[in-house]
């Protein structure tokens, strides 16, 4: 198992569109994945788990994976997280 914390750098944080992109990034690994603010934890590659976290910009988050990939998950989804979802 491994984590690693990311800081959320998009302007309007992770509301359906950028959440969309991080679930189905999510789901092309085959670690289960989790997402951690403050003291709750949502399955990654659920959109309704992650969009209830109510995550803003400049919010420090904890992606989790245990797995057979779960280091390039994580490298994965941080580097979408620190590339403003592309947006």
């Amino acid at each position: 198992m491994v984590s690693r914390d990311v800081t959320i750098q998009n302007n309007v944080g992770l509301h359906a569109r950028p959440a969309t992109f991080f679930i189905q990034k999510a789901n092309t690994y085959k670690s289960s994945i989790w997402v951690e603010k403050e003291d709750r934890r949502v399955n990654a590659k659920s959109l309704l788990g992650v969009l209830s976290l109510g995550i803003v910009k400049g919010m420090t988050i904890t992606l989790i994976a245990d797995g057979a990939d779960e280091n390039e998950a994580l490298e994965g989804l941080a580097e979408l997280v620190e590339t403003g979802f592309n947006e």
